[in-house]
């Protein structure tokens, strides 16, 4: 059984892949997302992301579709206690920015959404940065003191807000943040590793990396001449243009066959392995997609296949 691992100072413990769920309610009607979801739990998965604003941006959905199918799914079920939920605010077009008033107006339709009383982490999605940081500290540090959100993390998020946010929580005793939700995989690995990375290193945090395979990249569907199906192929298929997209792409092939794996799961793998990491996220919008996910948090690779991705992937 895969051990579950410490979200940062935090006292929340969770598997090491979280189950992406901006595809529930879009991509994955409610039928398709609660299988996914059964099948997650099943194999002991413990820790679903989704935000307010998913899928705002598909014809005929308004955000928090995400949110709903997953409370539908937490009653029909009956599992609140055993899923950690982390959901985000600041997105939504009518809860837009990070504003004190703002943040408690979202947080609350959120709660009703999901059918709970309490959120286990809650992101800041993307910093505001019109609103000090001392104002969205306060408002979570509220949250967490109302018993309505259990810990606090950020994601898109440059590394001297990051910085100004953990020391205004220091000197005035506030909630700080325990996690970072970066953009991070091995084929986009300048936005986090740098300033950013360093700052969540000497604070402590505990990254859960977004679009961990690229938007579909790097499960390997995207090859030249080959035609995807997907609401992301666009943005996936790029990569197949840059060189280090096609070396990522040889160098997960070797790695992958060497260990009868899926690339999926060597790509998730490689990046479970980075320093501050604790859980990449990443979706299923059908059962299938679900086992090579899963198989990355048992999937052992050697010092050498890490350099040699590592390497690939600085092309």
């Amino acid at each position: 059984m895969t051990s579950l691992r410490r979200l940062g100072a935090s006292d929340l413990h969770v598997f090491p892949l979280a189950l992406g769920g901006n595809v529930f309610g879009w991509s994955a009607d409610e039928a398709q997302s609660f299988a996914v979801l059964d099948a997650y739990a099943a194999a002991g998965g413990n820790f679903v992301d989704t935000a307010d604003v998913y899928s705002e941006w598909a014809e005929g959905n308004e955000g928090g579709e995400s949110e709903t199918v997953i409370g539908r799914w937490l009653a029909a079920r009956g599992n609140r206690s055993d899923i950690l939920v982390a959901t985000k605010v600041g997105a939504h077009s009518r809860y837009k920015g990070l504003g004190a008033t703002n943040i408690k107006a979202a947080a609350e339709e959120s709660l009703r959404r999901l059918g709970t009383d309490y959120i286990d982490l809650y992101y800041t999605h993307f910093d505001d940065e019109s609103v000090p940081v001392e104002e969205i500290v306060t408002a979570l540090d509220q949250l967490v003191k109302d018993g309505k959100v259990r810990a606090v993390a950020a994601s898109n998020i440059s590394p001297e807000r990051l910085r100004a946010s953990l020391d205004f929580a220091e000197e005035e005793g506030l909630t700080r943040y325990v996690a970072l939700q970066p953009h991070y995989n091995l084929v986009s690995r300048h936005t986090y590793e740098g300033a950013l990375l360093a700052t969540a290193e000497q604070g402590g945090l505990a990254a859960v990396p977004y679009y961990g395979l690229a938007s579909g990249f790097l499960t390997g569907k995207y090859r030249p001449g080959a035609a995807v199906t997907s609401v992301r192929a666009q943005g996936a298929g790029r990569h197949l243009e840059t060189e280090r997209g096609r070396k990522v792409l040889a160098a997960l092939d070797a790695v992958a066959e060497a260990h009868d794996a899926e690339l999926a799961s060597v790509a998730l793998a490689w990046l479970a392995s980075r320093p501050t990491v604790v859980a990449p996220i990443a979706s299923a919008r059908t059962v299938e997609q679900l086992p090579a996910l899963i198989a990355a948090t048992e999937l052992k690779l050697t010092d050498t296949e890490l350099a040699a991705l590592t390497e690939a992937s600085e092309a």
